[in-house]
Formats: structure tokens, C-alpha cells, sequence
């Protein structure tokens, strides 16, 4: 057991806690019955404090590996601590893609499952929870496996659960067939954010894959001008030549914390402007490799770094279809604020799963990379709260480091659901986090 200070991807809150990782079920099952307080960590890219623990113990679930032989149907089972990443280096050169990726291949399958993360596919696939067959779960009252017909209620407490109904050790899930490591994408550049979503809303539906860069920086008429692309896995006909390939490695990486203000209204906006230029107007089936469709951020290691020792908050929220006008007032609240977002991405998210504290509903979800720093943030983002509430809608779990416990019980009105469950597991109360403490999900 070893004394470490434990950071999300954000890099904003900071807390120390005893850190050991365990290699099978029984050592996970000593742990939680002799720690007062424990929460798994995988790889560490949530952007707040959902693995993290301070002054309790942080389960490092990288020591829990092992991936089983894929079979026919594309069924595997995988240990909670192997990566995307490791998964899709075995999977891919025998035509099997992960179901469904968040935008980075550096989480563990265990986080995955703890986040029920999504992809660009949301709207045709779900997220990872609508893929998973089983998993074996060691809670404070033992260890079990669970599937959507077996205890489905802890099953899908635990999709999307942060963690807080027990420690994943082996899941089980289905694979998507690929017949190369290419994908076709189209294309377009939009002027204004009223464009880029009608094409998404009307054009989703004949893509497997859509996403759209938003520039949160511009207003007036061109306020939200955006690049979409969307694409489907280019099968062997499509290609001239055929490959299957794992994911490539970074070849370059942050050396140092950039300094504080780097990332700035003024640079931002100069990014942004040759990023929306270096775009096509329109291209149709140009193939992408996997890496670079789905991974980008990937091809720099410790990105994070670019945002200095402040570091930044991701703030995605989710809104129900018919309050698509909530992104555009979003958008427009933070560009009229000067509050810089180097990143923004727009996505249109399909039916929602079982899962009480699952974040995706069917509509839209805006994801905000926004330098800590600016006075007018913390106001800004009780703003984009008082919207999101206001619409129905709700933030994810993964990427907050700041709502209330008030604001989560508008946002999931099931809460009460998910924490029945929780004390039917965890009746002493020894799974919690900083987010749950914080939240009050702790099940107390």
C-alpha cells in the first residue's frame, strides 16, 4: 500500500489517499471488508474526483488483466484493468473494434463500465452498458455476477454508478465485427450552429458515427460554426488496400506544464479560426485510420499538460430532443462571456438504458473544455447548470469537479433508485469517492 496524491484528468482537485492494487476477486473482497472507505481507480481520465479518495484507500484495478479468446460472435471476456487500448491491440488485427469508445483508448474497461461511457455511435449503439453480457462484481457483501436477467437492478446501478456499488473484476461483451481498421468519413463545414444541427438532426440516422467540432468563440451570425464529420467502418471493397492494424502509438508527447494563461480568448480564437479553415467544405468517403477517427488526443501524450498547472474543467451536459434550443443558448452565453472553450464537441445521443445514474437520454450533449481561470467561469457554469436543469437535462458524472448535491437530485430524478441498491450492496457504507462524498451518493 503505497501514500499517493491522486488527480482526474482536469487536474483541479488534488486529494491523497492509500493507493494498492489488488489481483484477484479474494483481495479485492479482503479490501473492502478491512478499509472503512475504498474506491476503484482505473486509469485515471475522469476529469473530476470519482477516483479519488482522500484519506481513504484507492483500489488500482490496472493489476486485474487477462483478456479471454474472442469468439465467433465477438464475445470476450476481459479483466476490469485492461485498457481499450490493450483490448483493441489484440482485437483489431483479428477484425473485432471495441462496440463503443470514448475519445480516448486510455481507459480502463472497469472505468468504462463505471462511467457507462459513450461514443460517436451513441444514436445507433447505445453506450457500453448495451454491450456488456455479464460481469463479475465484489461487493462489501460478496462477490456475484450480474447481467441485464441476473440481479438487474445491481446490474445497471452499476453502468453509469461511478464505481459506488462495488469493484468490476471481469466483464463480458460483445465486439463489433470490422473488416478493416479504416473508417469512410464525410465531411462538412458549417457556418452556424443552426446548420451543423439540422444536418445532424436530419443525417444522423444513415451514419454509424457523427460527431461535430463546435467553435464556441465566434458569435453573431456565425456563432457556433462547426466541422461535422460522420463515417461508417470502410469494409474491404471500399479500401485499394485491406489492412487490419492496432492502434498506433504517440509519437509525440508534453514535456512540461504550459504556462498558466497559454490558452487564452486570443489564442484560442487564432486556433480555432485555422482549425475551421484547414477543413474541407465538403468531402465525401476520404478513410481515416481508426487511431485517427476515433483517437485523436491520443496521438499526444499527457495533452493535459497544455493547460497549465490550473489545469481546466470539462463540463458535458445532455438535453432531451425537443430543447435543442438549450445548446444554442449555451453556446451563446459562453461566447458573449469571453470565457475561452478550447475545445467543444456537439453529438446526437440516441435511447437511453436502464441504468438510474446513466447520463445519456435521447437528444443532444455539448462537451466543454474550459481553462480554469477566468473569473467569470464559476458563474458561467452556475448559468449553463440553471439551463441544463431548466430543460430536463443533466451533466456527467465523469467529467464534473464542481455541481451540488441539489443540482444532481433535479438532474437524476432516479437517485433514489440507484441508492436503494447501493445499501442493498454496500450496507456499512465503505464504497465512496470525494465526487460521492461531495454529491452525497454515498447512500448515508
Amino acid at each position: 500500500m503505497t501514500r499517493a496524491t491522486l488527480y482526474g484528468w482536469g487536474r483541479t482537485t488534488a486529494s491523497i489517499a492509500d493507493v494498492v492494487a489488488p489481483t484477484s476477486d479474494l483481495e479485492v473482497a479482503t479490501l473492502l471488508a478491512t478499509s472503512n472507505e475504498v474506491i476503484a481507480r482505473g486509469l485515471g481520465r475522469s476529469y473530476g474526483d470519482p477516483a479519488q479518495l482522500s484519506g481513504g484507500v484507492v483500489l488500482d484495478n490496472r493489476e486485474l488483466g487477462g483478456i479471454g479468446e474472442i469468439d465467433e460472435d465477438g464475445v470476450v471476456a476481459v479483466g476490469a484493468g485492461v485498457s481499450i487500448d490493450d483490448l483493441l491491440t489484440l482485437s483489431i488485427p483479428q477484425g473485432w473494434f471495441v462496440p463503443v469508445t470514448p475519445g480516448t483508448r486510455q481507459v480502463s474497461i472497469g472505468g468504462a463500465i463505471a462511467a457507462d461511457v459513450h461514443g460517436k455511435n451513441h444514436h445507433v449503439d447505445g453506450s457500453i452498458a448495451n454491450h456488456v453480457l455479464a460481469m463479475r462484481l465484489v461487493t462489501p457483501t460478496g462477490a456475484v455476477t450480474t447481467s441485464p436477467t441476473e440481479d438487474p437492478s445491481l446490474f445497471w446501478a452499476t453502468m453509469g454508478g461511478m464505481g459506488l456499488t462495488g469493484v468490476a473484476t471481469t466483464v463480458t461483451l460483445r465486439m463489433t465485427r470490422i473488416e478493416t481498421d479504416q473508417v469512410l468519413v464525410d465531411t462538412e463545414r458549417f457556418a452556424d450552429l443552426d446548420g451543423v444541427m439540422a444536418a445532424m438532426a436530419g443525417g444522423d440516422a444513415n451514419y454509424r458515427y457523427s460527431v461535430a467540432w463546435v467553435d464556441c468563440m465566434t458569435k453573431g451570425a456565425h456563432m457556433g460554426r462547426a466541422i461535422l464529420t460522420r463515417g461508417d467502418h470502410a469494409l474491404r471493397a471500399d479500401v485499394e488496400k485491406a489492412t487490419l492494424k492496432g492502434p498506433k502509438r504517440p509519437k509525440l508527447a508534453v514535456p512540461f506544464d504550459a504556462p498558466s494563461g497559454l490558452l487564452n480568448p486570443l489564442t484560442i480564437k487564432v486556433f480555432n479560426e485555422i482549425w475551421f479553415r484547414s477543413a474541407p467544405k465538403h468531402e465525401v468517403g476520404e478513410p481515416q485510420s481508426l487511431s485517427t477517427f476515433f483517437h485523436p488526443l491520443d496521438g499526444l501524450r499527457d495533452w493535459n499538460r497544455l493547460y497549465g498547472r490550473r489545469g481546466f474543467v470539462q463540463y458535458q451536459f445532455c438535453v432531451p430532443d425537443s430543447q435543442g434550443a438549450t445548446v444554442v443558448d449555451a453556446i451563446k452565453r459562453l461566447s458573449g462571456s469571453g470565457v475561452p472553450s478550447f475545445l467543444a464537441v456537439l453529438k446526437r445521443f440516441g435511447p437511453a438504458n436502464p441504468g438510474p445514474l446513466s447520463f445519456p437520454m435521447p437528444g443532444w450533449t455539448l462537451a466543454l473544455d474550459l481553462p480554469v481561470g477566468p473569473s467569470r467561469l464559476p458563474g458561467v457554469l452556475d448559468d449553463l447548470d440553471e439551463m441544463v436543469i431548466g430543460a430536463g437535462g443533466r451533466i456527467y458524472f465523469a467529467k464534473d469537479a464542481r455541481l451540488s448535491p441539489e443540482k444532481v437530485r433535479a438532474m437524476y430524478p432516479r437517485l433514489a433508485e440507484f441508492l436503494e441498491v447501493k445499501n442493498r450492496v454496500d450496507p456499512e457504507h465503505r464504497l465512496t469517492s470525494d465526487l460521492a462524498r461531495r454529491l452525497q451518493l454515498t447512500g448515508r
